[in-house]
């Protein structure tokens, strides 16, 4: 149940959040004690990565595209429907504000494929996309294929997309299966089932010396599912289903993982809908240009 150990010399990642649009939940969705009429205004954050000794870019999430309305006409109803978004500046605009163009970006993983998470792929023109494996059957064929599809059949570049298999994979502390991506120890890719299918986090070695960040997608879009305060809610029928996840119970599990890696030293968890996080540090160092601190 350990974490690894750092090495000589120990790889590790700079970790940076970007802005990436705004979108108002309702807690009725996601909480069991959340209230009709209540609402949280949360970001929809993204996350720039970048290896410590190559320089590598790693991006993970591309938060909501600022055009939403060219999302598939299903999402763009089901939207209009269901949440405000607010979009005054996307990852695009935000890396190049900060001084890095899109076309720089080595590599793009998805923590999954709903629309407040894949932004607009193609403005990274030359980077390799990750997503988990199982997200395929989402984009298979996709719209307009399947006039009723959620998710574009041209989301994911042809010939720069790999779907990562996470069934035969080592375990990473608590978590059963996890890729090592630059077989140094530096930057874990983690299998979260329960979201959606494919739904993978990111664990992330923040220092040479031991410090850890879960970057945990949307496991959780309340942080009293993380303390245990709440409970996941069973409906109203939500954007994926009855529940905001499509197997409740390997949700709760992987909640269950999360609070045993907080139980580990030097550890940190960011939700993609980290509202009280992005309260706090919203226009400050930790938003690109900026780092993240590490623990």
């Amino acid at each position: 149940m350990s974490l690894p150990t750092p090495v000589l010399n120990q790889a590790h990642c700079i970790v940076s959040a970007v802005e990436a649009g705004i979108v108002k939940l309702p807690t009725e969705r996601f909480i069991h004690d959340g209230k009709p009429g209540e609402f949280v205004v949360a970001p929809s954050l993204s996350f720039l990565l970048r290896h410590s000794v190559t320089g590598h870019k790693f991006v993970f999430d591309l938060g909501i595209r600022k055009d939403w309305t060219n999302y598939p006409p299903p999402t763009v109803r089901k939207l209009k429907a269901d949440f405000r978004l607010k979009v005054e500046q996307d990852v695009s605009e935000s890396l190049v504000k900060g001084g890095l163009s899109p076309s720089e970006v080595d590599v793009v993983c998805l923590s999954h494929l709903h629309y407040d998470h894949i932004g607009d792929t193609s403005r990274f023109t030359n980077s390799t996309f990750l997503v988990g494996g199982e997200a395929v059957t989402l984009v298979t064929p996709g719209y307009p294929a399947d006039p009723k599809c959620l998710y574009a059949s041209d989301l994911l570049p042809a010939g720069r997309t790999r779907f990562l298999d996470m069934q035969d994979q080592p375990p990473l502390g608590p978590f059963p299966r996890a890729v090592d991506f630059y077989r140094d120890g530096s930057l874990y890719i983690v299998d979260a089932p329960g979201h959606s299918p494919g739904h993978i986090n990111l664990v992330v070695r923040t220092s040479p010396d031991g410090g850890w960040l879960l970057l945990a997608g949307d496991s959780a879009h309340h942080w009293r599912l993380i303390t245990g305060e709440s409970r996941i809610a069973e409906g109203p029928v939500g954007f994926t289903g009855t529940c905001a996840h499509s197997d409740k119970k390997a949700a709760e599990e992987h909640l269950e993982r999360i609070r045993a890696f907080m139980r580990f030293p030097k550890t940190m968890v960011l939700l993609a809908h980290d509202e009280p996080w992005y309260k706090e540090n919203k226009d400050g160092p930790a938003f690109w240009p900026g780092q993240i601190p590490s623990k």
